[in-house]
């Protein structure tokens, strides 16, 4: 039963309600009522773009993805990717070594416990840990990748395999996050190499989010409504939670689990390079009473160096 004492300083990192698993929801976890999820939300209408003949010389195949890619950052702000060459062993491994981490001991992550946002491998929890007037049902670790050479020796030790599986993981996306970034430049008429290089030398960070079970999932949220500060994001989910913000009527659809597709998210950055062309996507986690959830967010942003 929630505590009418309970605040979030009731709640550190490593010691809050989601990680100890409670059996109920805390008044500092709740949201507002209008701000609550209804758990009866419709399916998302996402854009769905086949990436099959990418990488091939054939200028008919790469119009249709180009076509398609600026109709969904035109329209949508998000899409599913298929056919885009990562294979299913390498995203179903990721996960795994993500679950096995959030799996560990507390005393086995508490190294990598800390609210310094500059930090470039850390473990937390909600947004800023015990300072929200709400808390969030997530626990998260979140670390640099780009160069990945030098980041990924920061990287979680245990369990051991997270380093390689997560490392191969992040090899692949980074490959797809240029690929994209030049079909979309190409289709703002800019031409398919204008931040290349830029991309491949720029910020690319991972979160890795897991959602606990929420014994009252209609009273809380894992994560509020927010857009992307990148250029863009990809995105991969162990299963359904994601929510996209429907600016037509104003409501929230779910994004199905495709398995073994991406979603790509246009980030604020990419509306502004746009000149508001393509709109950056609201979204919000939300949560489920029987299973972990995991998500990886790959946010993909220029470089610091970069004036363009």
């Amino acid at each position: 039963m929630a505590d009418d004492n309970e605040s979030s300083s009731s709640f550190p990192i490593g010691e809050t309600a989601q990680e100890k698993g409670l059996s109920y929801v805390p008044k500092c976890y709740m949201m507002p009522p209008s701000q609550r999820p209804s758990l009866k939300s419709e399916f998302a209408n996402v854009p769905l773009v086949d990436l099959v003949g990418i990488n091939d010389d054939n200028p008919l195949q790469r119009s249709i993805i180009i076509q398609d890619i600026a109709k969904a950052c035109r329209h949508n702000g998000f899409f599913h990717v298929i056919n885009h060459g990562i294979s299913p062993t390498i995203l179903d491994e990721a996960l795994s070594a993500a679950f096995g981490f959030f799996d560990l001991a507390t005393e086995d992550k508490e190294k990598l416990m800390s609210n310094d946002v500059y930090k470039p491998v850390r473990y937390g929890t909600s947004l800023k840990d015990g300072e929200d007037k709400v808390q969030f049902w997530r626990v998260f670790l979140k670390h640099y990748a780009n160069p990945l050479i030098d980041w990924i020796k920061l990287w979680p030790e245990n369990p051991p395999d997270y380093r390689e599986k997560m490392g191969k993981y992040t090899e692949e996306v980074q490959k797809l996050a240029i690929k994209i970034m030049g079909i979309i430049t190409e289709g703002l008429g800019l031409g398919p190499t204008y931040l290349s290089q830029n991309f491949q030398d720029g910020v690319n960070v991972i979160a890795v989010n897991c959602y606990p079970p929420c014994p009252q999932p209609g009273l809380a949220l894992g994560l509020p409504p927010y857009s992307d500060y990148s250029i863009l994001t990809i995105v991969l989910q162990s299963s359904v939670g994601l929510e996209i913000l429907d600016t037509q009527n104003n409501e929230w659809r779910e994004v199905q689990d495709l398995q073994g597709t991406l979603q790509v998210h246009v980030g604020d950055h990419l509306e502004v390079l746009s000149n508001g062309l393509y709109k950056s996507v609201v979204h919000r986690v939300t949560l489920n009473s029987q299973k972990t959830r995991i998500s990886f967010f790959h946010f993909f942003s220029k470089s610091v160096f970069d004036h363009k």
